[in-house]
């Protein structure tokens, strides 16, 4: 499966997690009305973290703690892409460990 190049109509906004929408448990000032303003012109919007801990369902959870409804489908982890990866790679699924350096 080859990268596709995304057309203007694919494009998608992506932001950072940790540091952009929230600081620890506390919502940066500014980003609902930033989200909802994007949402309001037909801006698909993409929340990406490196932080592996929590699920998509988790963090799609903790955005609704801070007053932000988030689709678990915007979200994408580390963790998730390494799933992905795996998957579309075809590596065997009763494999439970992978070391990789």
């Amino acid at each position: 499966m080859s990268p596709q190049p995304l057309s203007p109509l694919n494009c998608r906004d992506l932001f950072d997690c940790d540091g952009v929408i929230w600081k620890g448990d506390e919502l940066i000032d500014g980003v609902p009305q930033t989200l909802e303003m994007l949402r309001a012109k037909g801006k698909k919007l993409v929340f990406v973290t490196n932080n592996s801990l929590k699920s998509r369902s988790q963090y799609a959870e903790k955005f609704r703690s801070l007053g932000i409804s988030v689709s678990q489908d915007e979200i994408f982890s580390s963790s998730f892409a390494a799933a992905m990866y795996l998957k579309v790679n075809n590596f065997p699924s009763q494999c439970f460990f992978y070391r990789v350096s």
